[in-house]
């Protein structure tokens, strides 16, 4: 099947639906990548009353379909309507949650052109109407994971407009975010970082 970005641009198929490469098997995230961990955890919230919480849906555009029998039908060719916003959202007694969730394998950082300008200005326009908005960050070679709240990660971005680094240093992501530790239920309890920051 081919998909395309709504500038026309090929979508590698070959990556996972989240276009992340798949993490080797390891005893604490037992082979999940960042994403199923975080469906995991919500849905246990979800099952729990604690919050509702979804991954969003990328709307598609399909162009091509072929039917090789009057059961079945195979989406060959489709577009992605419009650009994605952020990863999640949902409510938490009572505000907006939103959230974009990131994995890298480099060492030391993560670079800021994983995210794109739309992605920026829609963390910026949810802090604007009062919104939580935030990153979940996870360095894979380190099975660590942070939450960043969304005004760093826009300082780091207009960092990098003025002519700073290009990136979130492990260390500033480190300072500024919030580790998150694995557990069994939930899997990644990240609403106990939101706890802290904003209903304490």
């Amino acid at each position: 099947m081919t998909i395309r970005y709504p500038n026309g641009k090929r979508y590698n198929t070959k990556l996972p639906a989240h276009n992340l490469p798949i993490k080797k098997h390891t005893y604490s995230n037992r082979g999940m990548t960042l994403e199923e961990e975080l469906n995991e955890t919500n849905q246990f919230y979800l099952a729990n009353n604690l919050a509702c919480i979804h991954k969003k849906p990328t709307p598609l555009q399909i162009v091509k379909v072929d039917y090789p029998s009057r059961s079945a039908a195979v989406i060959k060719e489709a577009y992605f309507k419009q650009p994605s916003t952020t990863d999640y959202n949902g409510v938490y007694k009572g505000k907006y949650i939103d959230f974009e969730a990131k994995e890298t394998k480099n060492k030391t950082s993560f670079p800021l052109q994983n995210f794109h300008p739309h992605q920026i200005e829609h963390m910026n326009q949810v802090l604007e109407h009062n919104g939580i908005a935030f990153v979940i960050i996870k360095f894979t070679l380190y099975d660590e994971i942070y939450l960043l709240e969304a005004q760093h990660v826009i300082e780091f971005w207009n960092r990098q407009l003025t002519g700073g680094r290009k990136s979130i240093s492990k260390q500033e992501a480190k300072e500024k975010g919030h580790l998150l530790q694995y557990s069994y239920n939930p899997r990644i309890h990240y609403i106990a970082v939101l706890d802290r920051l904003y209903f304490s």
